[in-house]
């Protein structure tokens, strides 16, 4: 995601269980009735995600004390990500992240972090990582990102946490639980303008250098499912990252927006 002078403007940014671990999933059933609800299905296969003329600016976030709005943009950007964690390899739902940018009095740099959403995604082959694992629903496994307190704009670098659910999981059950999963994005080439007004701004990135730790906070599962997911996994892990965003200066945002300008 790092830029490049000519790509102004810039976005920021499985294995079955071993028939041992027919027991623990047994045993782990009690976990159920406190677990998070989720239908299992098939993996969601997204295309491109991409920005339009409605996007959403309402996640913009205050601005620092003393910069100057026309300066400071708001950019919401659309990614349709698949990634290789360990043995498992799963195309995302769409994300949406939004963030504002600008120059800080002093003239450096500045950005601030606003909101990501988006939604799990179904584990082919659920908790087994067999066909059972899609009918049954009790062995449904899906996957949900979250952010992970980090997001450089100017250097592609973000981190991310990824909450498992399903029945047989207990609430937290997650991966990069006390230390989050960190990218380093690299572009695949260079970005295209698919639209002056409303600026719209496709590029494609990747990282395969990072480490995917493995899972934590998951009751009698957390050591099978590692071993159903591969985890960890210090290499073999990849994320593909198709996106595109928007954005708006600050003093052309709605006046719900403006009225958090200033902040802190």
């Amino acid at each position: 995601m790092t830029k490049s002078p000519a790509d102004k403007p810039r976005c920021h940014s499985v294995r079955r269980l071993a028939g041992a671990t027919g027991a623990a999933l047994a045993g782990a059933a009690v976990l159920a009735g406190a677990a998070a609800v989720w239908a299992p299905g098939v993996a969601y296969a997204a295309p491109r995600a991409t920005v339009s003329s409605g996007t959403d600016f309402s996640d913009c976030p205050a601005l620092p004390d003393g910069v100057d709005p026309v300066r400071w943009r708001c950019e919401v950007h659309s990614a349709s990500p698949q990634v290789t964690l360990g043995k498992v390899t799963v195309k995302l739902a769409p994300i949406t992240m939004t963030h504002a940018e600008g120059p800080m009095p002093d003239g450096s740099n500045g950005q601030v972090w606003g909101a990501m959403h988006t939604t799990p995604t179904a584990v082919p082959g659920g908790l087994t990582g067999t066909p059972a694992g899609d009918r049954a629903a009790v062995l449904g496994l899906a996957i949900e990102p979250e952010y992970g307190g980090r997001f450089d704009a100017y250097t592609g670098q973000f981190s991310l946490r990824f909450r498992l659910l399903g029945p047989l999981l207990p609430p937290g059950c997650t991966i990069g639980a006390s230390a989050p999963v960190d990218f380093q994005l690299k572009r695949s080439g260079p970005s295209r303008w698919v639209s002056q007004d409303p600026p719209v701004i496709e590029f494609s990135a990747y990282d395969d250098t990072f480490t995917a730790p493995a899972a934590e906070h998951c009751g009698p599962l957390t050591g099978p499912l590692d071993r159903r997911l591969g985890l960890p996994a210090a290499e073999g892990n990849l994320l593909s990252y198709d996106a595109s965003y928007t954005f708006k200066t600050y003093d052309r945002l709605p006046m719900a927006a403006a009225g958090r300008r200033g902040g802190s």
